[in-house]
């Protein structure tokens, strides 16, 4: 059994990570054929708005809610494009204590610029999405594609970060009215209050506040939540992988990344480097000149050694993070003739990775 065989087998759920433009989304997917491969019930999730997951499985109904793709493999696959205004509707329908207290907030036109634009919310809504389908109890795999590697640390701070808007006084302030708090704070919030409605008009100012009113008692379900989350993203099962491309950007962002994970004692579970250029090594190069082929062999013969020398510059860019991250596996996926953008380019794919 391969490495990242094994891997796919043993973990409930894989984050991919990695710099953009070096095949993350089409790794996630690939890993979750793999899945299915093996018999797995596997979903893949992903938050990219360019819709790459969705093309890669040659399915264009990717949505919110899984969908099933369909495959040569024994197990299933389901596929994921997040929407983070709807699984953030779903949140406040589940935590809100009756119909109407739900409705106050998702009509609120402050809520509906909230959950579409607000820094944070798609990484935030990503867990959400990954925590539910994880609970579910539907799927043996949940694969997770996260945004390109300096955003992914938002993936991973959501549940803190939540916990810490929660916390914030202001927030605390507006979302209990009528509590000594903001009695004792009244003078000085009516000052801002008045500012900001010069700036805004008051009707700005009169949703954001009636806005926060309507999160009153909800705040502790969304922290319980949070700390689930968080919980899970620390489990044995739960791994991250690390994608990248043979370049020195990539690598670099990489490195960083795998330092980051490690000094928040998050568990690596492979490294994946795409577009590598093979090299046919000796044997073949020696055959090549032996063979009296003339000037066209001795051509070929040269960009064999070639070739060679750059698939070997390419191993040595990243030796060093693979001799880090050990001994989590190191995959190198070659070069291909042309984009992956469908079944059969991510079976190619897969096949490398279990080889």
């Amino acid at each position: 059994m391969s490495g990242i065989g094994a891997m796919v087998d043993g973990h409930g759920v894989l984050v991919c990570c990695g710099a953009g433009g070096v095949g993350k989304t089409t790794t996630a997917a690939a890993l979750g054929v793999a899945a299915a491969l093996r018999g797995r019930v596997a979903c893949v999730v992903t938050v990219d708005p360019a819709r790459r997951l969705a093309d890669s499985l040659g399915e264009s109904q990717v949505k919110d809610d899984p969908v099933e793709i369909t495959g040569p493999w024994p197990g299933q696959l389901f596929a994921v494009m997040l929407d983070a205004k709807t699984t953030f509707d779903a949140l406040v329908e589940r935590y809100s204590s009756n119909a109407s207290q739900a409705q106050r907030i998702l009509d609120n036109r402050i809520y509906a610029n909230l959950a579409s634009v607000l820094s944070g919310t798609q990484e935030y809504m990503a867990t959400e999405k990954l925590f539910e389908l994880h609970e579910e109890g539907s799927y043996d795999l949940v694969v997770v594609d996260t945004p390109p590697t300096r955003h992914a640390l938002d993936f991973l701070d959501a549940p803190h970060r939540l916990e810490s808007f929660l916390d914030n006084r202001i927030f605390r302030a507006l979302i209990a009215p009528t509590g000594s708090y903001l009695r004792a704070a009244h003078a000085a919030s009516q000052l801002l209050v008045r500012s900001i409605a010069r700036v805004t008009g008051a009707e700005i100012v009169d949703d954001t506040i009636a806005f926060f009113q309507a999160f009153q008692g909800m705040e502790k379900g969304f922290r319980d939540r949070a700390a689930r989350v968080d919980a899970l993203l620390s489990e044995d099962t739960t791994g991250f992988v690390l994608v990248a491309a043979p370049r020195a950007d990539a690598i670099g962002d990489a490195s960083w990344f795998a330092a980051e994970l490690s000094r928040r004692q998050q568990r690596i579970a492979a490294l994946i480097v795409n577009r590598v250029h093979p090299d046919f090594g000796p044997p073949v190069r020696d055959l090549l000149a032996k063979s009296n082929g003339g000037r066209a062999w001795s051509a070929l013969t040269e960009n064999l050694t070639e070739l060679g020398q750059v698939a070997r510059r390419e191993q040595a860019s990243y030796a060093e993070l693979v001799a880090a991250l050990a001994p989590a596996p190191t995959v190198g996926v070659p070069l291909f003739d042309s984009d992956v953008h469908d079944v059969e380019g991510l079976l190619g794919v897969v096949r490398h990775l279990l080889d």
